[in-house]
């Protein structure tokens, strides 16, 4: 189970333009915003994820842990 992080000097839109940032090249804008965002703080940091609307819709897109404290991207997954 996970936590959420008291006090994150990143606040939640700055990790999304962080994880956008990377995204985009790899996707293309349209096509991240065609999927759903979600953006959670857990303990490790700012999950940020690119799912389809659809669950039944296979395919997706980036997920990413973003530093809570520093920005840094801890780690990212590319679905396609």
């Amino acid at each position: 189970m996970s936590t959420a992080v008291e006090t994150p000097t990143i606040s939640r839109q700055q990790a999304i333009v962080i994880a956008e940032a990377d995204a985009v090249p790899m996707y293309g804008l349209a096509r991240l915003n065609s999927l759903m965002l979600k953006a959670v703080l857990h303990e490790d940091g700012w999950h940020i994820e690119y799912q389809q609307w659809r669950p039944r819709h296979t395919g997706g897109g980036p997920h990413y842990v973003i530093d809570a404290t520093t920005g840094d991207i801890v780690s990212k997954k590319y679905y396609q």
